[in-house]
């Protein structure tokens, strides 16, 4: 086997979710292995959560720039930093990462501010290291079989876009409490402008274009802070208008109780329809004009190469998030080989999300009605 390409994680100490997620993905197909990491802004916990992934003190770092001068520095150093932290950190620590020599692997969304967004294209250009998003549903098989079909014409020309993703967990104020995530999350100086749209809402803008291989031209929206007191919002509905004339709807709730992780899109077209729901990933439903239905199952017959290459087991044996996860990591390291991975998002969608995000805001908040979603 060709050896493992070496990883370092930003953030994913005590008390996070994502850190986790990442490193069982990135180490699902024996490509990556982590090998170091900071874990956290305060030295001592990042020493604890270091310990628990296993790794020794002296990969462990009190700070980013600690971790990208030592790596460096190293025979076995790191080659990729992945970046697992509030999305108001996000810019720092890929510019210092990308400045120093590494390639980036990013959460959503790439930064907390378009500002940042547009400055770290110029890093990105200027360092010539790769820069990975994870935007993790495109890498389940049926959205990538999905993408392949409406791009073959299966259903025509598309018409009308359908995208949704509500949750419950923030129905109460939960971030007066002490949950770490929802503190954030619910934190302008951390999450950024948005709320919402900014932890969920990207997901669905970026499912939607990804899907359709058409660009939002121009939106309306409606956002607002429904539990009392919390500053940013909550709940989200933005009418869409796509490259093409397609019309299309976004609806990102985490008030909705009740609900789940529950992304789910609808693709209207001339000629049929494809729906398909992230809770249960396994299956891709094709309606036909002639009013046959068709029910797609990961691993049947006549997929698209894209979906077999992103597919593990044989038909039957579910496959889920972790996978999915998995299949993004596993497109990078192609790239870090000198290989290309096309349905990987990079730089360019993550600007996107992150003006899809202050366009959306900014309607919002000023009333503005439609408006141009500039390039």
């Amino acid at each position: 086997m060709t050896k493992k390409l070496k990883m370092a994680l930003a953030g994913g100490g005590p008390g996070a979710f994502i850190g986790a997620v990442h490193r069982i993905a990135a180490e699902l197909d024996g490509e990556i292995e982590l090998v170091s990491g900071v874990f956290s802004s305060d030295p001592e916990r990042s020493l604890q959560g270091g310990r628990g992934y296993g790794l020794s003190d002296e990969r462990i770092y009190p700070s980013i720039e600690a971790l990208v001068k030592a790596e460096t520095a190293r025979p076995d150093g790191a080659e990729f930093v992945t970046i697992a932290t509030p999305n108001h950190t996000h810019f720092s620590i890929a510019k210092t990462a990308l400045e120093g020599g590494l390639a980036v692997m990013s959460d959503k969304p790439m930064t907390a501010t378009l500002a940042e967004a547009e400055a770290l294209g110029e890093v990105v250009d200027r360092c010539g290291r790769p820069f990975g998003l994870t935007y993790t549903y495109t890498g389940y098989p049926l959205a990538r079989h999905a993408k392949a079909l409406i791009a073959e014409g299966e259903i025509g020309e598309v018409r009308k876009v359908f995208v949704e993703y509500p949750q419950g967990w923030l129905a109460t104020p939960l971030e007066q409490t002490t949950s770490k995530q929802a503190g954030w999350r619910a934190d302008p100086a951390r999450s950024g402008p948005g709320g919402a749209i900014s932890d969920i809402g990207v997901h669905a803008f970026n499912m939607a274009e990804f899907v359709t291989g058409l660009e939002v031209e121009r939106l309306a929206a409606d956002l607002a802070a429904i539990v009392p007191g919390r500053k940013l919002d909550d709940d989200c509905t933005v009418l869409l208008r796509f490259s093409g004339g397609a019309r299309g709807v976004l609806m990102a709730s985490q008030i909705e109780i009740g609900a789940l992780n529950g992304l789910a899109f609808k693709i209207h077209g001339s000629k049929g329809a494809l729906h398909w729901r992230q809770e249960e990933p396994n299956k891709l439903w094709l309606h036909r004009l002639d009013g046959r239905t068709e029910l797609i199952r990961t691993a049947d017959p006549g997929l698209s190469p894209a979906a077999v290459l992103s597919t593990r087991l044989p038909g039957g044996h579910p496959e889920g998030y972790l996978e999915a996860f998995a299949n993004l990591y596993r497109d990078f390291a192609a790239v870090l080989r000198g290989g290309t991975a096309p349905l990987l998002p990079g730089f360019k969608a993550g600007l996107r999300s992150m003006r899809f995000i202050e366009t959306a805001v900014f309607a919002s908040r000023s009333g503005a009605g439609w408006v141009d979603f500039n390039p």
